[in-house]
């Protein structure tokens, strides 16, 4: 079976805070020969830890680099190596998938209001805009 996992799958799978559905989940990750992970879903996963479980950003990229960790596991490992470089460094997953999937698209910068953003993406050599 080949399947594409909705965040809520591998936050139960994760959080394990609905034992009946971290099972299915669990079951579902386990039977799978491969598991689609979408950017959109790592986006919604890792908002979900830091917001509503008040997840540290280390926890987070730990329990990302152990789902990247999985064999069958098929992610867009460079759109995903770079939002975690910017985690890491204290901004947002999602803004660094958002510059990086831009740029693949022929974006040049990456135009923003979010200011700590812009500083953590220009430290990590993304060319940037600050607006005001």
């Amino acid at each position: 079976m080949k399947v594409t996992v909705d965040a809520n799958v591998l936050i139960r799978a994760v959080v394990r805070d609905d034992k009946k559905q971290a099972q299915v989940a669990a079951g579902l990750l386990k039977r799978a020969d491969v598991i689609a992970v979408t950017l959109p879903c790592l986006c919604e996963f890792v908002w979900v830890l830091r917001k509503h479980y008040g997840y540290a950003r280390q926890d987070v990229v730990a329990a990302i680099e152990a789902l990247l960790a999985v064999s069958n596991v098929q992610v867009n490992r460079l759109a995903v190596d770079a939002g975690l470089a910017v985690l890491s460094a204290g901004a947002d997953f999602a803004d660094a998938v958002i510059a990086f999937e831009g740029k693949w698209l022929g974006g040049e910068s990456f135009a923003s209001f979010d200011k700590r953003a812009v500083a953590v993406l220009t430290k990590q050599g993304v060319q940037t805009q600050l607006l005001h």
